[in-house]
């Protein structure tokens, strides 16, 4: 059976105390990560509705512009 020093032991202890740290914490951002990824997607969603809604304001106003009548000003008469 081999013999290991309390220092070796205390060192894997601490390599271990670590390693679990880290899955923590990756497994942390890998959550974060999700939570970004679906609120980049409806920020996307909500962009192209309202580019949708500006888009169609946009016509209905050159309609009306366009069904606006024009005078038509005889210059000699100014």
């Amino acid at each position: 059976m081999p013999h290991y020093s309390g220092e070796m032991i205390s060192d894997f202890q601490q390599l271990t105390a670590k390693v679990s740290e880290l899955a923590a914490l990756a497994q942390s951002l890998r959550q974060e990560n999700a939570e970004l990824r679906r609120v980049a997607a409806t920020l996307a969603d909500e962009n192209a509705e309202l580019s949708r809604r500006i888009e169609e304001a946009h016509m209905r106003v050159a309609a009306l512009l366009e069904s606006i009548p024009v005078e038509e000003h005889d210059e000699e008469s100014a």
